[in-house]
């Protein structure tokens, strides 16, 4: 055995010898590579916002690249034009780039990246990208002739106006879904000629395609709640668009009010909620504040099977708006000596008074960045008669510096909204004098749309009339 071992030990073949020669030369190969650094190309793998069509909700863009690079060179070497400031972050292989203002509406951007190099010195192969934000535009329900009561969409990017709704439904409330390709709204059938105006004890839900999402076009109906067995009071869009909240009432039983949602395309359910006042659903689309009694509760909406609130704050009697990031919330309180106060309710954080007045707090819009509010208020005029002017107030958040914008006419009813570029505050006003008069078969106020410049150059910023509607909404 021994001496087989020896003869075969000392016996080699030329498969032998070249597996050899290659092990030594891809040894020699190594060491070289590994001698002179890493020479090849790094690349950015995927650029989160390639090809797409973006809005408000996207603050922030990601490059995954295929190694570790040299951020420094990164950020001083990554283009966009138009220019969108914000600021830069990294982890491992990923860059993210944070805006810091609003995304403008209506323009195509162009992404490139040259000459960045890798954390071992490779450089960057050249990459090159395109995105787009969304068309800038409204909706608002008509006043005039064919339109009145339609809802209407003016798509001011292309300067292109589109009526939705069909001319035998009277709108009367809506919500634009997230990304804008939708509007969720109540509506009743059109009287008869001469009949008497038609009340929102009929309206159903509905929901309509604006046309602004790729491949969709404007003006698909489809009923979302019928009005068969109960009164749709009041509703609410969840910030994700994935849940609907209403009160309704019995037809049964017009006293037997209660709370119910409907969560994407799932049967409606009941939710165990106390009391009948207003409610907002959260920006976390998962709890809804109530106004109940003597204060607000804040109620989750995945129940399972208890209602309980989360929180009560008996300090307050009605929410107006929330920020976008749910970090703050504007809350009015109704004080003894027959004033109301404006709150900002910071998440977490203690309540802070903002102002204090003897008219009433109508709404508010927080900017974006949530560094300014926009608030539709009130002034009491002295005398006998008690009578309420509207005005806009801007509030920095900051400095809780105010600023009188705009006073209104005598008409309350007003409805305000701020374009998420963070550039026109829209709003409406009833027409004054003897050419305010409805229409007699569907209650319908003559009104206009006014539209305010906040980046004019000129102080104040003179509004100027925008068309004949009411009930302006920004999409988003």
């Amino acid at each position: 055995m021994t001496g087989w071992f020896k003869q075969l030990k000392g016996q080699t073949y030329p498969l032998d010898r070249l597996a050899l020669g290659l092990i030594c030369l891809l040894s020699v190969v190594v060491g070289l590579l590994i001698l002179s650094g890493d020479r090849t190309y790094a690349k950015v793998r995927e650029f989160s916002w390639a090809q797409q069509t973006v809005g408000a909700e996207d603050t922030a863009f990601t490059l995954t690249f295929n190694r570790p690079m040299n951020w420094q060179s990164v950020t001083q070497q990554l283009q966009i034009a138009p220019p969108l400031p914000g600021k830069t972050s990294w982890s491992g292989k990923r860059f993210a780039y944070t805006l810091t203002q609003p995304i403008p509406y209506g323009k195509s951007f162009q992404l490139n990246l040259a000459k960045a190099t890798s954390s071992l010195g490779a450089t960057v192969e050249p990459f090159s990208a395109t995105f787009k934000s969304r068309d800038l535009a409204f909706a608002y329900i008509g006043v005039n002739g064919d339109e009145a009561g339609r809802l209407i969409l003016y798509n001011q990017t292309r300067a292109q106006k589109t009526v939705l709704t069909p001319p035998n439904l009277v709108v009367l409330r809506f919500k634009a879904y997230p990304k804008g390709d939708r509007l969720l709204f109540t509506a009743t059938e059109r009287a008869a000629p001469n009949a008497a105006p038609v009340g929102e004890m009929n309206a159903k839900l509905y929901r309509v395609t604006t046309g602004l999402a790729s491949e969709s076009k404007s003006g698909d109906l489809e009923t979302v709640l019928d009005n068969k067995d109960a009164q749709i009071l009041k509703f609410d869009l969840s910030a994700d668009g994935e849940r609907i909240v209403w009160q309704q009432a019995t037809r049964q039983n017009m006293s037997e009010t209660g709370f119910w949602q409907k969560v994407q395309d799932k049967a409606p359910e009941r939710i165990d909620i106390a009391g009948t006042g207003d409610f907002l659903i959260a920006p976390d689309s998962q709890t809804v504040v109530v106004a109940q009694g003597q204060g607000l509760a804040v109620v989750p909406l995945n129940q399972n099977g208890s209602g309980k609130s989360l929180d009560f704050l008996p300090q307050f009697g009605m929410v107006l708006n929330f920020a976008r990031d749910g970090s703050a919330a504007t809350m009015v309180k109704f004080n003894t000596d027959y004033t109301r106060s404006l709150y900002l309710v910071a998440n977490p954080g203690t309540p802070t008074e903002l102002l204090r007045i003897k008219g009433s707090i109508l709404s508010t819009v927080f900017t974006p960045q949530r560094d300014a509010l926009y608030c539709l208020l009130t002034r009491l005029l002295p005398g006998k008669d008690y009578r309420e002017v509207p005005y806009l107030l801007k509030i920095d958040l900051k400095t809780r510096q105010q600023t009188e914008l705009l006073s209104l006419n005598n008409q309350r009813d007003v409805s305000i909204s701020l374009s998420p570029d963070n550039a026109t505050l829209l709003f409406d006003q009833a027409l004054t004098g003897a050419e305010n008069r409805p229409s007699a078969a569907d209650g319908i106020e003559p009104r206009n749309l006014w539209s305010l410049d906040l980046n004019s150059q000129t102080a104040p910023a003179t509004p100027t009339i925008v068309t004949a509607g009411t009930a302006p909404q920004w999409l988003p």
